[in-house]
This record gives structure tokens, C-alpha cells and sequence, in this order.
């Protein structure tokens, strides 16, 4: 199938790459070559020409999760002539049950009536802790990795609500990165979000389905995890996740010493700024203060995979939190698999991934069997950056499955 040309160079999950304005199931041969073409592209560096939009008010004002707070029209990159975009603060829920400001963006497909669309809420993946990742802002100047993804969705004819999850803004962003209890809520708000705008308005029977993949992927299972008794008004029908990362212990042990160490210390700065009473600071030498403060104050995915690549917690900390009882604890809260999902969900994962340990996803599928959750699920032979593309066709097919309210076909036995 012939692509279009190159939209945008950007940074893909840590590798530079190019994003096509290709459908779904991009071919392995097609990640390659764009992966060449863009070697020699620079990294973005700017920030957002409106920081002030991503300043939550202080009070919070009164209101229920999903209320906008501000919002100004958007554009969608390359595709803004496909596109209508919208960039949106709304009432969210973080970790510990309190309410909290959220920024991410709404979009709608050019033709037609947002009122009769279907939405995808799509949990976008790693982008990196500095303010200049937002995803909103990548999404607006033509930089967001998963763009090809969006595309599918907005060509079948489908809503887009995408969250950029808490924290992001200036003075430092303070992301909560990986903390499911937090990510899963914003998913679903910014649905409510798209109801309540009043230039897209959404249906409230709207068909909803949770898409994402890596972080996206553990942040679309928390947001169907906890919608029946969070969001109850939102009409979810599926969920589909993949390099899922549900059980941060054994993520954060793979990747110490490795490639992605980046991200095991993203993780902790995350769940951190998720819960103050872990302390991360007193775990710290004088070299890890040093090495978390550059790394939030301006690491985007290709540094974490660049710059941190290979480090060891060993030399930054004085003693590593990872094992600690009060780290484990909340490890613990934002372990997927406990609870029954109540619509059928698509999880799949790469049997090479070198960045979400591939044991601990099958292990996710053996708990959410157990617990009785329709599962449909699929092994890759594939790394976990080439499946950011490569899975997007089949993720594709069982979102229209259940938009066309087509009976699931679980694989658990």
C-alpha cells in the first residue's frame, strides 16, 4: 500500500524516526526506513508559545470531573485539514482521590457532526518528563510519534479525546508517569471533556472505546478498570492495550543497568510527584539530585534513551527506594489485574520487547482470564518500538468490532 509523504520528524519512543501519514499496520520494512530518513533530523526543543494554558487556577474552580476549565481551538499538525482540533484544562482525579487540572486535546474529524461520532479515548505513549514533550503540543505542531494511529481513527470516521495526563506545564512539569490510579481517570474525563465542550458536544451515548499502547496501554486498562464505579456515565464498549506495563516491580528491575534505564528513573520521578510521602529526594546522592533535576527539566523520549541509556540506580542513590516497603506499597496500588474488567479489552506485546518485560504482560493476561475479564490476546515477534506501528492494524480491527457491536472473541482457554 503506497504512503504519503513524511509529515513531521520526531522522536519515537526513544529511537528518531518519521512519522507517516500511512493507515494502520505499517510494515517492519516501513519502520526501518523511516527510522533513515530521519536520522539526521533535529530534536524539537521549544516549548509551548502558551505556557499560561497549562497553569491550572489556584482554587481549583468548583465542579465535577470531566468540567472544562479553558480551551481554545487547536490545529493537528499535517493533518489539520483533516482534522478539527481543540486543546482543553478540565476537572480530573489524581492517585490519592483529590481533584486536580488536566490539559490534553479534543479532535474531530473534518465532514463530520461530533455529535454522532464514536470516541476514541487514546492513551498516548511515553513522551518524557520536560514541558516541551506535552503531548498536546506534539500533537499540535505535527510531532506526535503515534500520529499514524490517530489518522486510522479519524478516517473511520471516529472521535479523538487525548489526554496529556497530569502534571504537564512549566516551572517545572510535574508528570505522574506510570501511576494508573491517575492516568486511568484522566482517560475517561477527557470524554466527559468532549461532551461538555460545547463546539464538539459528544453524545453521553456515544460508543467509547480506550485505546493505547506502552504507558498509553497501562493507562487505557486503569481507565476501564475503574469506570464502572468512576465513570458510570461513560459509555464504554472495549479497551485495547498493548507493551503494557501492570506490574512496575518487575518493568523498573528489567531496565536498571539496561537501555532503558531512562524510564525506570522517569517512573519514580512519577510516582513521586504521585504520592510526596515516598521522598524520592532522600534516596538521592548528590550526583541523582543532579541527574533527576536535567532529566525533568529536559528529557524528551529520545533522551531517555539516549543520554540515560545504561546507568545504574546504584550510583545516583544512597539507597535504592525500588524495594523499600513504602515504594512497594504504592507499586502494589498501581498493579493491574486485580479486578475484573467489565468490557472485552485487546491486549497484545512483543515477545522481544527490551523496554516493557514481555513475562510480566503474559502474566497480565493469565490474571485478567482469571478474574473473568473477555480478553483477546496477541504475541508479536517484534521489539517494543516497531510495535508502536506494526500493531496498529489488528488494534484497529477490534476497535471497529466494538464500535459495529460485533461479538468479542476471547482467547482465554
Amino acid at each position: 500500500m503506497p504512503r504519503a509523504a513524511v509529515m513531521v520528524p520526531l522522536l519515537a519512543l526513544g529511537l528518531v524516526t518519521a512519522v507517516w501519514q500511512a493507515p494502520a499496520g505499517v510494515a517492519a520494512e516501513g519502520v526501518k526506513a523511516q527510522a533513515v530518513a530521519a536520522a539526521a533530523a533535529p530534536a524539537y526543543s521549544t516549548e509551548p508559545e502558551d505556557p499560561a494554558f497549562y497553569v491550572p487556577p489556584n482554587p481549583l474552580p468548583a465542579g465535577k470531573p470531566g468540567d472544562i476549565i479553558r480551551s481554545k481551538p487547536s490545529k493537528a499538525g499535517a493533518a489539520t485539514d483533516k482534522i478539527n482540533a481543540w486543546q482543553v484544562m478540565y476537572l480530573s482525579t489524581n492517585a490519592l482521590g483529590a481533584p486536580i487540572a488536566v490539559t490534553g486535546t479534543i479532535l474531530t474529524p473534518k465532514g463530520k457532526d461530533p455529535k454522532t461520532t464514536p470516541v476514541i479515548s487514546f492513551g498516548v505513549g511515553t513522551h518524557g518528563p520536560a514541558f516541551k514533550c506535552t503531548p498536546s503540543y506534539m500533537s499540535e505542531i505535527g510531532a506526535l510519534y503515534e500520529q499514524p494511529a490517530v489518522n486510522d481513527f479519524i478516517a473511520a470516521g471516529y472521535s479523538v479525546a487525548m489526554t496529556d495526563y497530569e502534571g504537564y506545564g512549566p516551572n517545572p512539569s510535574k508528570t505522574t508517569y506510570i501511576t494508573g490510579k491517575a492516568e486511568g481517570p484522566a482517560m475517561l474525563d477527557i470524554v466527559r471533556a468532549g461532551q461538555r465542550l460545547p463546539d464538539v458536544a459528544w453524545s453521553p451515548s456515544a460508543k467509547v472505546v480506550l485505546r493505547g499502547y506502552s504507558q498509553g496501554g497501562g493507562a487505557a486498562l486503569w481507565g476501564a478498570q475503574v469506570q464502572p464505579t468512576y465513570a458510570p456515565d461513560v459509555n464504554l464498549v472495549g479497551v485495547a492495550a498493548g507493551g503494557v506495563p501492570a506490574d512496575l516491580t518487575q518493568v523498573a528491575l528489567s531496565l536498571d543497568g539496561k537501555k532503558g534505564f531512562g524510564f525506570l528513573a522517569y517512573a519514580l520521578l512519577g510516582l513521586d510527584h504521585a504520592y510526596p510521602d515516598l521522598k524520592l529526594a532522600s534516596y538521592m546522592n548528590d550526583a541523582g539530585k543532579k541527574m533527576f533535576s536535567d532529566l525533568e527539566n529536559g528529557a524528551c523520549t529520545v533522551e531517555l534513551l539516549t543520554t540515560y541509556a545504561n546507568k545504574k540506580l546504584l550510583d545516583y542513590t544512597t539507597t535504592s527506594p525500588v524495594l523499600t516497603p513504602p515504594w512497594l506499597a504504592r507499586v502494589a496500588e498501581n498493579k493491574l489485574g486485580t479486578k475484573k474488567i467489565a468490557v472485552p479489552v485487546y491486549q497484545y506485546l512483543g515477545a522481544q520487547d527490551d523496554l516493557v518485560d514481555p513475562s510480566q504482560g503474559r502474566t497480565l493476561r493469565k490474571d485478567l482470564c482469571g478474574n473473568g475479564t473477555s480478553v483477546q490476546f496477541k504475541e508479536f515477534q517484534s521489539d517494543h518500538i516497531t510495535l508502536v506501528y506494526t500493531g496498529n492494524k489488528d488494534a484497529l480491527a477490534f476497535v471497529k468490532d466494538r464500535i459495529e457491536g460485533k461479538p468479542a472473541t476471547p482467547n482465554c482457554a
